[in-house]
């Protein structure tokens, strides 16, 4: 008899990533809907054996979803996934479902979760115990206003503060987020003036390390330790975090140059492992619309996933 999972989460790359995964199980149904109040009707409905139950939906959130599923279908294992890291958040869905998956352990974790709570065991995925993954974060935008959002954001928190960011995107996006910033308050003008805020061509920063058509990562480091000097040096704190807004990485997959820019995200995560740096990459999420294997394989370079 095969064993229903239903599948509840609003992005149609995760649910894919999600079914990809599980299409190998055997014996195993699976049924996908996209908000909480279908969540609530599909469980009812289908009684299934396990439910892999995002945090954020439209509608009703996971959290709300968790509290009625007892009354509903009081033989489903809740699975919670997410990418959320806060201890308190991960403790309380702990206390109302089954286990909780890590979006960026989806591909190894998966199934394995879902073994464990279908045998009664509960299940935390061992990422959360590395906390060197916690400063990696990418963005797949589809829209270049939420991108120049999402980069004000990142930067605007460390200068506010009095720490330093690098911005290495194109020029429209540039002059966006400078804008953006300007309108939030923040002090960017004098920030740049005093070099702990350096805006940086993507493009142009690209061309600088490549050799015979591929980025030097070395040089790519190398370049972005000697930025992240400077930028370091011109603030006022005794201990200066750097915030680094990338879109490098979007330009090469943009290319259709996936190796390239997985291999500038592995040199990312082992300047976040060193460094003082807080890193967001931005890729543009049309390019992804097709390509689960690319999105889950950049996604397992980072500690945090969002899609806008």
């Amino acid at each position: 008899m095969s064993q229903r999972i239903l599948i509840v989460e609003d992005h149609d790359l995760w649910r894919r990533l999600i079914c990809t995964s599980l299409a190998g199980r055997a014996e195993t149904e699976t049924f996908e809907v996209s908000d909480g109040p279908a969540a609530i009707e599909e469980a009812a409905r289908l009684q299934p054996a396990v439910i892999l139950l995002d945090l954020r939906l439209p509608g009703l959130g996971g959290l709300d979803v968790a509290r009625q599923l007892p009354r509903l279908a009081p033989r489903s294992k809740v699975l919670f996934a997410s990418h959320e890291v806060d201890p308190d958040v991960i403790h309380h869905t702990l206390r109302l479902g089954a286990g909780y998956l890590h979006k960026l352990r989806c591909d190894a974790d998966l199934r394995g979760a879902i073994e464990a709570v279908l045998e009664g065991r509960r299940f935390v995925s061992s990422v959360l115990a590395s906390p060197h993954h916690r400063h990696h974060e990418v963005l797949f935008y589809g829209d270049a206003g939420l991108v120049i959002d999402e980069f004000s954001r990142f930067a605007g928190a460390r200068i506010r503060a009095g720490h330093a960011a690098i911005v290495l995107a194109t020029a429209s996006h540039r002059e966006g987020i400078v804008r953006t910033l300007r309108g939030a308050a923040i002090d960017i003008d004098e920030a740049i003036e005093r070099g702990r805020c350096l805006l940086l061509d993507a493009a142009a920063t690209l061309e600088t390390v490549m050799v015979d058509g591929v980025p030097d990562c070395v040089r790519f480091l190398e370049g972005l330790r000697r930025l992240i000097d400077a930028a370091s040096s011109a603030t006022n704190v005794e201990h200066p975090r750097v915030a680094i807004c990338g879109e490098c990485v979007g330009l090469l997959c943009s290319k259709g140059d996936l190796e390239s820019a997985v291999a500038l995200e592995q040199a990312g995560h082992d300047l976040v492992t060193a460094s003082e740096v807080d890193i967001l990459c931005a890729y543009p999420q049309p390019r992804w619309a097709n390509d689960d294997r690319t999105f889950g394989r950049v996604c397992r370079q980072h500690s945090a996933v969002r899609c806008v």
